[in-house]
């Protein structure tokens, strides 16, 4: 016989397990944003901007390819900025206790498409560090581009700065609570489906069927003790009248 479930029988093992369910979700968002706040580091982001852009020059008349010319050396910064020919120079102005790898991954480097803007953004566990690793980068950049490229046509757009009251861009603790609320809720219902599969025991007349796989023919009722202490009682009131019924 081919078994189905039914919705009535998915919602009664929910409910049925409701107390697993939540306990485990709880649970879960909890040690998450336990976890966050004290136990993972809060990390801060700065970000400086650069312009590509030739020096105007006396020329009244404007000269689009110029501007083509800069766009399409902007990948190529891009690629030069995080280079070690100039993250060896951000490290030695610094004194920067870290490798050129290291440096370079606390460096992103993103420009708007069809924009002349290169935006220079750092993560540091210290959010001055990550401002001034920023500002040395594009500063840096600035100074060697006119010897590796032999072009002049970078400037500071904006310099990155430490606001007041700044907050961490990592951990994310509301959405690391989302997300453990989300697993948990997962495993825990699939955890109270499995443990519904695996129990076995016979608790109702469902239950016998479809264990036996036969149709249910009489059901015993349970007889109360209130019932079998009357009769008891009863009993004694007979035996002490001598054997007489009394009625």
């Amino acid at each position: 016989m081919e078994e189905t479930i039914s919705l009535k029988e998915l919602l009664h093992t929910l409910k049925k397990r409701m107390f697993l369910i939540l306990s485990i979700t709880f649970t879960a968002v909890l040690l998450s944003t336990l976890f966050s706040l004290f136990f993972l580091t809060p990390i801060y982001q700065s970000s400086t901007q650069l312009l590509v852009n030739q020096a105007k020059s006396d020329q009244p008349v404007f000269n689009p390819s110029e501007i083509q010319t800069n766009l399409q050396l902007i990948n190529t910064y891009n690629v030069i900025i995080k280079s070690p020919a100039i993250l060896d120079l951000v490290r030695q102005e610094l004194d920067l206790d870290l490798s050129a790898e290291q440096l370079d991954s606390k460096i992103t480097v993103a420009s708007e498409k069809e924009s002349q803007v290169i935006a220079i953004t750092v993560q540091d566990p210290d959010p001055y560090t990550a401002a001034d690793i920023a500002n040395t980068t594009a500063k840096v950049f600035q100074n060697e581009i006119v010897n590796i490229m032999n072009v002049d046509n970078v400037s500071v757009l904006a310099k990155a700065s430490v606001k007041e009251n700044v907050a961490p861009v990592k951990p994310n603790t509301p959405l690391n609570a989302v997300i453990a609320f989300i697993v948990g809720l997962t495993v825990s219902i699939g955890l109270a489906f499995l443990l519904e599969y695996l129990d076995n025991t016979i608790k109702n007349e469902q239950d016998v069927e479809q264990s036996l796989e036969a149709p249910l023919l009489g059901v015993i009722s349970v007889i109360e003790d209130s019932g079998r202490e009357r009769g008891v009682e009863r009993t004694e009131g007979i035996k002490k009248t001598g054997g007489e019924s009394v009625v």
